[in-house]
C-alpha cells in the first residue's frame, strides 16, 4: 500500500489556476500543457471540486482523461469540507467528481484543507476517514491522505488517530518556513520524521517568489543568470528528502517551459546557493507583505463579488513600490470590468472562515479601500 517515491513525478501540473479566455477556461491551452508535461515524462495532476468554480476537474476530463490512456497518468481531488451539511452530500459528491473528471477511480484522494475547527470537525463528524478507507478498499481510491493548512499540533492529532493515512499535502517554500501561522517547517520535521510522503503546495507561493524587487531578483541573477528565479523556489522544495510531488498551478505556457527545465535533469541546490536563499529570505521578510497566495477560496462566496487577491496583489506591489502607477491602474481596470471595490466589503467574515492563510481580510480591504478608493478632492 505504500507509494513509491522513486515513481513519483518530481513536478505535479496543479490544475487551480489554469489559463482563461473570455472568463472560461482554455480548454485549448491546457491540452497544449497537457501534452507538454506528459512528453517530458511527468503524469502527476491535482484538482479539486472547488476548483475553477467546480471546472477543473471538468478540464481535467476534456484535456487530459479523454486524450490519454487511463494507465499513462494519476489524478488526484479533494473532498470538500465546506460542502458538506449531511452525511449523503459525502457520496454525492464523490461520484459527481467521478463523473466531472470522467474517471472510474482517483488514484490519489485527499480530505480537503484540514486545519483547527470546522474543517477537521466536519470531517470526523460525517466519518470521513473511514469513508475513505472503505473506498480505497473498492477501488475506487488508490491512495487516501489529506491537504493541510492547521497547526503542528493538530497534525500530530490526525497522524496519530489516523495511521491509514499515506500522504499529507502541505504548504511549503523557503518564505514559510519561519512564518508564525503556516510553521511549514515543523510540519515538514513532523512528516519527515514518520516516513509519511508529502506533496507540496504553494511552493512558490502563488507566484511570489517568482517576481520579485528587482535588487533581490539580481542576487539570483548573479549567481545563475540563466535560470529563473522561481526555479529557485521550485529547486528549494524539490531537493528536501521525502518529497513526493512538487505542485506549480501553471497557467501558460511560458511557466510550463521553464518547470520542466528546472525538473530537467533537476539539479539540487548547492550550500552556496542555499545561503543565498537564506539571504534574499531576510530582505524578503522586511518588507511586510500581505500573504495571499490567489488561492482563490475567498471569491467564490463573496456576496459583493470582490476580487480579493487581485486586491492584495494590488496592494503588496505599492507596498514595495508606493509610486507605481500601473499597480492603480491595474486595479481601476479590474473594478471596472469584474470586481466589486475594496470598500464594498460588507464584513459578512465568509472570506475568512475558509482563508488557508487565516488573513484578517477585513481588515485588509479596509486598508486597501483606504489607499486605493479614496476620491479625489475637486
Amino acid at each position: 500500500m505504500g507509494i513509491d517515491l522513486s515513481k513519483m513525478s518530481k513536478l505535479g501540473f496543479g490544475l487551480m489556476r489554469l489559463p482563461e479566455k473570455d472568463g472560461e477556461i482554455d480548454i485549448e491551452r491546457v491540452k497544449t500543457m497537457v501534452d507538454k508535461y506528459m512528453k517530458a515524462g511527468l503524469n502527476y495532476f491535482d484538482t479539486a471540486y472547488v476548483y475553477h468554480g467546480g471546472k477543473s476537474e471538468v478540464a481535467a476530463r476534456e484535456a487530459l482523461v479523454k486524450r490519454y490512456p487511463r494507465d499513462s497518468f494519476m489524478i488526484a481531488t479533494k473532498l470538500p469540507a465546506w460542502e458538506i451539511k449531511k452525511e449523503s452530500d459525502v457520496e454525492r459528491i464523490f461520484k459527481e467528481q467521478c463523473e466531472r473528471a470522467g474517471v472510474d477511480y482517483f488514484d490519489f484522494y485527499l480530505l480537503h484543507s484540514i486545519e483547527d475547527g470546522s474543517n477537521y470537525d466536519t470531517y470526523e463528524k460525517y466519518d470521513c476517514f473511514n469513508w475513505g478507507i472503505k473506498k480505497r478498499e473498492a477501488g475506487l481510491i488508490k491512495h487516501l491522505g489529506f491537504s493541510y493548512h492547521g497547526s503542528p499540533e493538530l497534525l500530530v492529532q490526525v497522524l496519530d488517530k489516523h495511521p491509514e493515512i499515506e500522504f499529507v499535502q502541505i504548504q511549503l517554500n523557503y518564505l514559510d518556513r519561519t512564518n508564525p501561522v503556516v510553521r511549514s517547517q515543523k510540519l515538514y520535521d513532523i512528516l519527515h520524521e514518520r516516513n509519511i510522503p508529502m506533496i507540496i503546495m504553494e511552493p512558490v507561493r502563488g507566484g511570489m517568489l517568482a517576481n520579485m524587487a528587482p535588487e533581490i531578483e539580481a542576487k539570483f541573477k548573479s549567481v545563475r543568470p540563466e535560470k529563473s528565479v522561481a526555479s529557485w523556489a521550485l529547486r528549494y522544495v524539490g531537493s528536501l528528502d521525502g518529497i513526493m510531488t512538487i505542485l506549480s498551478g501553471m497557467s501558460s505556457e511560458e511557466q510550463m517551459d521553464d518547470n520542466l527545465s528546472t525538473f530537467t535533469n533537476f539539479e539540487p541546490l548547492s550550500a552556496g546557493e542555499m545561503k543565498v536563499i537564506d539571504e534574499v529570505t531576510e530582505e524578503i521578510l522586511r518588507i511586510p507583505q500581505i500573504g495571499c497566495t490567489a488561492c482563490k477560496y475567498c471569491t467564490d462566496g463573496c456576496p459583493m463579488k470582490i476580487s480579493i487577491p487581485d486586491v492584495f496583489r494590488t496592494i503588496n506591489t505599492l507596498r514595495r513600490y508606493p509610486d507605481d502607477w500601473r499597480a492603480k491602474n491595474f486595479y481601476s481596470g479590474l473594478v471596472s470590468s469584474r470586481s466589486g471595490k475594496a470598500s464594498d466589503c460588507i464584513a459578512c467574515g465568509q472570506c475568512e472562515g475558509v482563508c488557508p492563510q487565516h488573513l484578517p481580510i477585513i481588515e485588509l480591504l479596509k486598508e486597501a479601500a483606504g489607499i486605493l478608493d479614496v476620491k479625489k478632492e475637486a
